[in-house]
């Protein structure tokens, strides 16, 4: 019994000394960098710390996916699924994102932002054979052609 207290005890004595510690490192004040941002006035240099603040995550790229047939028809309606790794955090793994997307009349999809590296395309349409794989992308704005192959005839 003495030794659970005692160990409760120190503890809790380890979590106060650290949460002491690491208190002024949250607290503390620092004066702005320009001091014309004091006076209500902007300067580049802030817009582009904004911006440099914004894109301080993992670089994403937009993606422009376009299904055809194999004579370079469009496919509408088609099911377009995109899988990513987006990060977990700190103490999290990372995790497997889907997004479910549908073809417009042209055959293409716009697809939201995603992180730039390797991204599944899965692609289901009616009457069509499943297309599915993994694509390295690297660049800011990329387009993915994708032609479906006809289904296998059962005899």
């Amino acid at each position: 019994m003495d030794r659970r207290l005692a160990s409760r005890a120190f503890l809790w004595g380890v979590l106060l000394e650290v949460s002491l510690v690491c208190a002024p490192i949250g607290l503390a004040q620092t004066s702005p960098a320009n001091p014309a941002a004091t006076q209500g006035q902007t300067s580049s240099s802030d817009e582009k710390g904004k911006k440099e603040q914004k894109s301080s995550g993992p670089p994403t790229t937009r993606l422009k996916i376009l299904v055809t047939d194999p004579n370079e028809k469009p496919i509408s309606n088609a099911s377009v699924y995109i899988r990513f790794n987006s990060g977990g955090g700190l103490l999290h793994h990372d995790k497997l994102a889907e997004l479910d997307l549908k073809t417009n009349q042209d055959g293409s999809v716009k697809v939201p932002p995603v992180p730039q590296g390797k991204i599944m395309i899965q692609v289901i349409a009616t009457g069509w054979h499943t297309f599915g794989q993994w694509y390295d992308v690297q660049k800011d704005d990329e387009t993915i052609s994708i032609k479906l192959a006809p289904p296998p005839h059962w005899y």
